[in-house]
């Protein structure tokens, strides 16, 4: 069972969705926040396994609530999925980088909420496809701070998983960087794990955020090295 806790400024925005999420048998609402604030204290309270934010919220904004969810040791296992109006949102570029797992613009469809909810909580990055895609390479590809919780750059790793990380930051799965490199989709899941261990990521969207910001992925020309080998 999931459990989600739903932070959005707006009420009738969280009744909608925690009718959604009750609704599937695998999920359930645990609390609702109306800013960043309640957020990080329900967070705390409730022992959530997923918090849905919204990004524009009085009194503390939805960035600033994932940075202090991200920083928080004893909320470790927590994942932020950001929900934004617009994929041109740079802001969603900040939550990343403040920790968040992924985002949505918040006309998806509901199964496809209901999908990436899972696909968040299983500890897969989440990024909206589509120009929300280019907006990251575009943002990301400019230094800032490093990825909350990444320690270490690439430097420290292997050339094959130097490769596996510039599939993942290109936003392929397991089974997809699998098929590429000829290998188990258990041997790929390997390989991220180590990856994100070494670099101290708490999640594939920090891998993508440090891909990106270390130039191991340039956009537009794509992986360096020659792409996949």
């Amino acid at each position: 069972m999931i459990r989600v806790l739903l932070a959005d400024d707006q009420t009738l925005v969280r009744a909608a969705f925690a009718m959604l999420i009750d609704s599937d048998p695998g999920m359930t609402v645990v609390g609702q926040a109306a800013n960043g604030l309640e957020a990080v204290e329900l967070a705390r309270s409730t022992r959530a396994d997923l918090v849905v934010m919204d990004v524009r919220m009085p009194d503390l904004d939805g960035i600033e609530a994932t940075r202090r969810i991200a920083a928080d040791e004893d909320l470790a296992g927590v994942k932020v999925l950001v929900l934004t109006t617009y994929d041109t949102d740079e802001h969603v570029v900040e939550a990343l980088r403040a920790g968040a797992s992924g985002f949505l613009v918040k006309d998806t469809r509901p199964a496809e909420l209901l999908a990436a909810i899972t696909t968040v909580a299983a500890g897969e990055a989440l990024l909206s496809p589509g120009p929300t895609a280019r907006l990251i390479a575009r943002v990301l590809s400019v230094p800032s701070v490093p990825a909350r919780g990444a320690v270490a750059g690439p430097d420290c790793l292997t050339d094959r998983e130097r490769q596996v990380l510039e599939l993942v930051a290109r936003g392929l799965n397991n089974t997809e960087i699998a098929e590429i490199l000829r290998v188990s989709p258990l041997t790929a899941k390997t390989h991220v794990s180590r990856i994100m261990g070494k670099l101290g990521a708490r999640d594939r969207a920090q891998l993508v955020i440090v891909a990106y910001e270390s130039g191991l992925v340039v956009p537009a020309a794509g992986p360096r090295g020659g792409g996949e080998r």
